[in-house]
């Protein structure tokens, strides 16, 4: 039987992916590990909610199996009240996910130095970590604070392809202007600079539509370094939780 392990979900107040947060709570919770939310200020947060409707003339949104997830997630007592991210205290946790999203109330936790700090203190402990879409941004602004680098510097790692991102602008622009571009720069720029000058970035197989699910990977792409996994989009989460989880079952085996 799984020991049970707790895992940090830190979140903006609004606007994250519903697919990259909701099939990782569901899977965890599953598997019977306990999941802590963590916004700035301790406020309830929601996500995009284009992704709940349909982004453009009720497509690209989420699926409807992580809408249902999202549906009972919103329920949870964790999700209610979740904890500040100062009250983060890294040596509690024994994983972390960080998802993405792209609409303008990510910058809140993409951009915030606090939280970079705290995912720091927690990457150097060596426990898992995830990240997946504009969730490894945070990981590529983030500095070990003993080199001042990046610490994403010389790891393998991917995010969300410049190809993928700028197809949905493209796509999406006439209609709703730059909701999918959350920087001026593509988060592949980003985060390629920030594995300079060793690092790896594994951009996977083109993919514009498929999505991986619970029962079918096939579609979907992850990157394993260590105790780090990453993914590209909504359409790995599945895949991406179910490697995250296997490092959380790793590291109750090694104790």
């Amino acid at each position: 039987m799984t020991s049970t392990r707790r895992v940090i979900i830190p979140l903006p107040d609004r606007d994250f992916d519903v697919t990259e947060v909701a099939v990782p709570w569901r899977l965890l919770v599953d598997a019977g590990h306990e999941v802590v939310f963590a916004t700035e200020r301790g406020q309830t947060p929601a996500a995009d909610p284009l992704l709940l409707t349909g982004v453009l003339f009720g497509k690209l949104g989420a699926e409807p199996e992580p809408k249902r997830f999202y549906e009972q997630m919103i329920q949870s007592p964790a999700f209610q009240k979740p904890i500040t991210w100062e009250a983060i205290e890294p040596e509690s946790y024994d994983g972390m996910v960080l998802p993405g999203g792209h609409a303008p109330g990510m910058r809140q936790y993409l951009g915030s130095e606090a939280l970079q700090a705290k995912v720091a203190a927690f990457w150097k402990l060596g426990r898992p970590v995830g990240a997946i879409c504009h969730g490894v941004l945070v990981l590529a602004r983030a500095k070990d604070a003993s080199t001042g680098k990046s610490l994403l510097e010389g790891r393998r790692t991917t995010c969300l392809p410049k190809y993928m991102e700028r197809a949905a602008y493209f796509l999406t622009a006439w209609k709703l202007g730059r909701y999918y571009r959350t920087y001026p720069a593509y988060v592949e720029e980003e985060v390629r600079e920030a594995l300079a000058p060793s690092g790896q970035f594994e951009r996977g197989p083109r993919e514009y539509s498929r999505r991986g699910t619970a029962t079918d990977h096939g579609p979907a792409f992850v990157v394993e370094d260590g105790d780090y996994v990453s993914a590209r989009w909504p359409g790995d989460a599945y895949l991406f939780t179910e490697r995250f989880l296997a490092k959380l079952a790793a590291r109750t085996a090694r104790g």
